[in-house]
Parts: structure tokens; C-alpha cells; sequence
């Protein structure tokens, strides 16, 4: 297969695709508006962060494969590559270890204010009576929002913490679900005003779909008790960044965030975000998944979904 890589992808799983017989071409920085007239004659296309447009789907009529190299495909035009019997496939799961590291960074660094306490530091201000006046982790209660691969391992790191765990109760989950919830003594409870009620910590692990978008929003954030952590290191459109700048001072919320609406496509570029500007927002960068473990992890998948596809297998499709 003729192989169009547009992001970063490690060069040991390129020459594994090759040593396959495959043609791979390497264009990292691509963005969806040069995407169009680039894939022109492949029929294999991986992705992270580079948006695939309708426009770039119904150009390129000898494309066949999408592969995203992570989980979500929200930034996939799904349903036009249904429409022209493109197979999208993912990669859930590879990098869940690595997001779930970044969220339990955040509500640490929340927890001890740790950035403020290194920026203050910096500067030459000593101010040990300040900072010391943090409530810690353990006894405390972390509701997640989307027990899947991620929440999952979220949980077992906050339990390990001494921390207690609840979901939303649900119908329809796994039996291998449901037994990790049973050995990390999860609870459930109905709904997020449910969860919002009785936890300490909030983090969000769902993916971007129209039930999902908006889903922290005014109505639920009316709510949300003061002196919430909210953890988001999802998608950008699942918070209401409007909204909860509205109350976030009054409620005395604190925010850990590596997505946000209207983020940078490109690696290095100015954003101007008052969201991510606020002094109760501690941001990163969308660097879940952005670990030397994650990414290896990913690109051994996407050589195996490719030599899957080209040898007549599909695996991990998402449908549009």
C-alpha cells in the first residue's frame, strides 16, 4: 500500500511498514487545508491531531484507510469516509497509561499548587505559610466521568492514593468493566448532578460526540458544589469554557486542562485563550498521550491495523 504519514510518528514503525513492502511517504506538518492535494494516489492514510476534512476524503478517490493513531476520531470526518467506503480504524487503550498519569499530575499540582509554588519560587519569593495550605488527597472522593480504558487506569492511581472512587451508573457495561469496578470498590451514582454532589474531584475521560459536547455546562455547573476540582484532559468541546468562567471564582473552582475549544492544530503556534489564561486554570498543552511509552505503544498498533487491513482484516473500525 502507498502510506501517507501526516504527524509525528516514531521511525522504527515507518521502516517496519516498509520492511512489509510498503511505500510510506513522512509529512508531519501537514495541516487539513495541504492534506487535500497531498494524499492524492494513497491508499493508506495515519494521523494524530491533523484534521481529515470531508473535502480531503471526497478528493482522493483511491484512499481506503484512515488510521488514527490514538483513540479519539473526532477530528475525522467519519461519516464522509462511510459515505466513500473509507475504513476509519483507531487505536484505543494504547495510550490510556499515559493520560491517566497526566490527570493525576493535574489534580497533584492543583492539590499543592505546585505551579505557583515553582513560579513564586523562581521569582525569589519564600512563602512557606501560603502554600502550606492544601487539603491533600486521601479521604477525598474523585468521581470520573467515563470508566473506560482511561478512567480506569485514572482510578487505580487515585485509589492507590487512598482516594475514593465513584461513576455514573449505567446500563450495558462489560464484564471486564464491571470487575474493575468491583476491585477498586468503585460506587455508582445517578448521573453528573449525581457525582457532582458528593466529589471532591471531577475528571472527565469521554469522548467528543454530540451527546457528550457541552455536557459541563451552565445547567449542571448551577450544581456543582464550591471548591470543585475539575479535571478535563478529554476533548475541549466537552466543557463550557464560557460558562464556567462565569462561575468559577464565585464557586471557587479549580480547573486541570489539556484540551480546550478551538485549540492549535499546529505544534508551535500563539493561542489566546482567557479560559486557559485564568489564574484557576492550570493548563497543559494536549500532551496526554504524549509519552515516549504511549507513542511506541500506538505505533506497533497502527502497523499492526495496516498489515491487518492489507491482508484482507479489519480491526478496531470506528463507524460514522
Amino acid at each position: 500500500m502507498r502510506i501517507l504519514i501526516a504527524d509525528k510518528f516514531p521511525g522504527d514503525a515507518m521502516d517496519a511498514l516498509r520492511a512489509g513492502g510498503h511505500d510510506v511517504e513522512f509529512a508531519p506538518d501537514l495541516d487539513e487545508d495541504g492534506l487535500v492535494a497531498a494524499l492524492d494516489g494513497y491508499q493508506a492514510l495515519v494521523v494524530r491531531s491533523t484534521r481529515v476534512s470531508a473535502a480531503a476524503i471526497d478528493a482522493n478517490h483511491d484512499l481506503e484507510l484512515i488510521v488514527r493513531a490514538g483513540a479519539g476520531t473526532n477530528t475525522i470526518d467519519v461519516a464522509a469516509a462511510t459515505r466513500n467506503s473509507v475504513v476509519v480504524c483507531n487505536t484505543p487503550g494504547k495510550n490510556a497509561a499515559a493520560v491517566a498519569e497526566l490527570a493525576m499530575g493535574l489534580i497533584l499540582a492543583i492539590d499543592r499548587n505546585i505551579p505557583d509554588n515553582v513560579a513564586e519560587l523562581r521569582a525569589g519569593t519564600w512563602n512557606k505559610k501560603l502554600w502550606s495550605q492544601t487539603r491533600g488527597l486521601k479521604g477525598r472522593t474523585l468521581g470520573i466521568v467515563g470508566f473506560g480504558d482511561i478512567g480506569a487506569e485514572v482510578a487505580r492511581r487515585a485509589a492507590a492514593f487512598g482516594m475514593a472512587i465513584v461513576t455514573g451508573n449505567r446500563s450495558g457495561r462489560s464484564e471486564e468493566a464491571l470487575q474493575r469496578m468491583a476491585q477498586l470498590d468503585v460506587t455508582t451514582v445517578a448521573g453528573l448532578e449525581g457525582m457532582f454532589a458528593v466529589a471532591d474531584v471531577v475528571s472527565i475521560h469521554v469522548p467528543s460526540v454530540p451527546g457528550t459536547a457541552g455536557m459541563i455546562g451552565r445547567e449542571l455547573l448551577e450544581h456543582v458544589r464550591p471548591g470543585t476540582v475539575i479535571i478535563n484532559t478529554s476533548r475541549g468541546e466537552i466543557i463550557d469554557e464560557e460558562a464556567l468562567l462565569e462561575v468559577i471564582d464565585e464557586k471557587d473552582l479549580r480547573l486541570g486542562v489539556d484540551v480546550y475549544l478551538d485549540e492549535p492544530g499546529a505544534g508551535e503556534t500563539t493561542f489566546d485563550s482567557a479560559f486557559a489564561r485564568h489564574p484557576r486554570v492550570y493548563g497543559t498543552h494536549h500532551i496526554g498521550a504524549s509519552t515516549e511509552q504511549a507513542q511506541r505503544a500506538v505505533a506497533e498498533q497502527v502497523v499492526s491495523l495496516i498489515e491487518s487491513f492489507a491482508a484482507g482484516h479489519i480491526r478496531n473500525q470506528v463507524h460514522g
